[in-house]
């Protein structure tokens, strides 16, 4: 939602979960050790990655967690570096954002000049975490305590916009923050 609002007004994106899909496509290198370490089991019929069932490996697991990562975040890396310099100093495009919710988690903080971090009440988090993915309280907070504290992401960010409110009231911050930072990077 907040990184729409940033394309809207004239950013390109760089997506991270956009990437991972892409970095686990049928006859990927990457998918290749994924089904070797979690077993066939998490392919659909297709030969298409079954995110669900991955899903619920990893998030009940911080070992399995741990292997994903190692397998899947270098190829995100190197993707993600070379969509990122494509992008770099293009003609019209004023901010180039990317879209990175595991950005601390795979220590990609360096990929990006400043970090933006989206807060949220945590009551609020869990009901639209459980109404976007369908899932059951337990399981949504089960996600949520597999990130990185939103405390810790905030210390470390540059900028923070509260997504708690409404939509609007994100959309102002949104407003704000691309009228700093596009008149910061002005010649």
């Amino acid at each position: 939602m907040i990184a729409g609002a940033f394309v809207r007004k004239g950013a390109a994106l760089v997506d991270a979960d956009q990437l991972a899909r892409e970095v686990v496509a049928p006859g990927s290198p990457v998918l290749r050790p994924l089904v070797a370490t979690f077993g066939e089991e998490i392919l659909c019929a297709n030969g298409e990655l079954d995110r669900e069932r991955l899903g619920q490996i990893i998030f009940s697991d911080a070992a399995a967690r741990q292997e994903l990562n190692r397998i899947i975040h270098p190829a995100i890396a190197e993707l993600a570096g070379q969509r990122l310099q494509q992008l770099k100093g293009t003609a019209g495009i004023p901010l180039v954002a990317y879209e990175a919710p595991l950005l601390f988690e795979a220590g990609a903080e360096e990929r990006v000049d400043r970090v933006l971090v989206i807060s949220i009440a945590p009551e609020v988090q869990l009901r639209r975490l459980m109404e976007r993915d369908g899932l059951e309280e337990t399981v949504a907070r089960q996600r949520i305590a597999a990130q990185m504290p939103q405390q810790e992401k905030l210390a470390r960010a540059d900028y923070v916009i509260d997504n708690s409110g409404s939509f609007e009231e994100a959309l102002q911050q949104v407003d704000a923050l691309w009228e700093k930072l596009t008149t910061e990077n002005r010649p």
